[in-house]
C-alpha cells in the first residue's frame, strides 16, 4: 500500500526524517518512503479543509485530465478548485503528471510531533 505522512514539525524534523532513510538506504535497507511537512497544525489544517479532502479522495479514485474536467466532475467553481489543486499541489500531496492529477497514495495519515 502507497502511503503519504503528513507531519506537522520543524525542519529538523524533516532532516532527522532524511538521515534515517538515507542511513537505512546505504545499509541496503527500505528507504522509500512518502512524507510532507507543515510547519504548524494550524497550516496542515487549513491545508486539508473537507473540500480539499473530497478532492484528494477524487482524484485518488479517478484522477482528471485537467482542473477543469476536475472542477465539472466536482460540480464546482473553477476558480475555488484551481486554487485547491495549487495548494495541494504545492503541498506535495497530489501529483501532476503530463498533465494528468492524481493523488496516489492509498492512504494519507497525519502525525503531529510533541
Amino acid at each position: 500500500m502507497s502511503k503519504l505522512t503528513a507531519h506537522v514539525g520543524s525542519a529538523r524534523d524533516m532532516g532527522r526524517r532524511f538521515s534515517a532513510a538515507f542511513d537505512r538506504a546505504a545499509a541496503g535497507g527500505n528507504f522509500e518512503e512518502r512524507h510532507v511537512t507543515f510547519l504548524s497544525l494550524e497550516e496542515m489544517m487549513a491545508a486539508l479543509t473537507p473540500k480539499r479532502l473530497e478532492l484528494l479522495r477524487y482524484l485518488h479514485r479517478t484522477g482528471a485530465d485537467s482542473v477543469k474536467a476536475l472542477a465539472r466532475e466536482l460540480d464546482r467553481d473553477y476558480k475555488r478548485v484551481h486554487e485547491d489543486v495549487a495548494i495541494l499541489e504545492g503541498a506535495g500531496l497530489i501529483v501532476r503528471e503530463d498533465g494528468r492529477l492524481s493523488a496516489p497514495w492509498e492512504a494519507l495519515t497525519a502525525e503531529v510531533s510533541l
